[in-house]
């Protein structure tokens, strides 16, 4: 049996009630929509990085991938709906542990190291600048052969952005005792903090002992040290001509 198509009412016949009903509800949606408060941007704190078992499983156990991953999420974390975090507002120890976290799925990546120094470190805050440094020298004494770059970074960090010299002196010498095959430049640098620190006495020390120990094979770093040497035991030689100033003389009341 052929079916009637439907009818479709005029506009005009259909009833005033139908219109103001169809208005009315309408306009309580209006209104329902414009008393809604709106959402407001709220900062999510830095949680605990997620375990490496539950990283690994979700990426198939590729943990290089898990690493990265990891450590995109955690850069992006400052910038968050409605919200831009000052860097300096972030819990650093939880940084910290986040960047851990990505290199224990790959300890070859270097990509943490350079975000604790060159992204984190930056921050205008002494204290946050020292947790990311002290992440670094940890990292470091893990795998020294592997990451005195980062080492070198941190002592020059600690010279040039905290102007602590002793701090720099000893991540200078951290490359020095556990990293050997380092460049010279690198293994040098403990020489020029000494010079800058005016220990002069202990830097030719120094020197004399990396000459003499019997590992350097670079040529053009032997010369140098040699050079500095020389430069070294000259400054002492001309300290020592230079006298001393006499003590004041106390005055003797008549």
């Amino acid at each position: 049996m052929r079916r009637r198509p439907a009818r479709v009412r005029p506009l005009a016949r259909v009833s005033l009630l139908a219109w103001l009903a169809v208005l009315g509800g309408l306009a309580g949606q209006v209104a329902w929509h414009a008393s809604a408060a709106p959402a407001v941007a709220r900062y999510q704190p830095l949680g605990e990085p997620p375990a490496a078992a539950v990283l690994r499983l979700l990426a198939l156990d590729e943990p290089a991938l898990a690493s990265r991953v990891l450590s995109v999420w955690l850069q992006s974390h400052d910038t968050q709906p409605g919200l831009s975090v000052p860097l300096r507002e972030l819990d650093y120890d939880r940084v910290a542990q986040w960047l851990e976290r990505a290199l224990e799925l790959d300890p070859q990546s270097s990509y943490p190291l350079l975000a604790a120094t060159r992204i984190y470190a930056a921050v205008r805050d002494d204290g946050r600048r020292r947790r990311m440094l002290e992440f670094v020298e940890a990292q470091f004494l893990a795998r020294p052969a592997e990451r005195w770059r980062w080492m070198a970074e941190a002592a020059i960090l600690a010279k040039h952005r905290l102007h602590d010299l002793p701090l720099a002196l000893r991540y200078a010498r951290a490359i020095t005792e556990h990293a050997p095959g380092a460049p010279g430049w690198a293994r040098d640098m403990s020489v020029v903090v000494l010079e800058d620190m005016g220990e002069l006495e202990a830097a030719r020390l120094l020197v004399g002992a990396l000459l003499h120990d019997g590992r350097l094979s670079d040529p053009r770093e032997i010369d140098f040290l040699q050079r500095k040497l020389e430069e070294l035991e000259a400054r002492l030689e001309e300290q020592a001509r230079i006298p001393a100033d006499p003590p004041p003389q106390r005055r003797v009341h008549e």
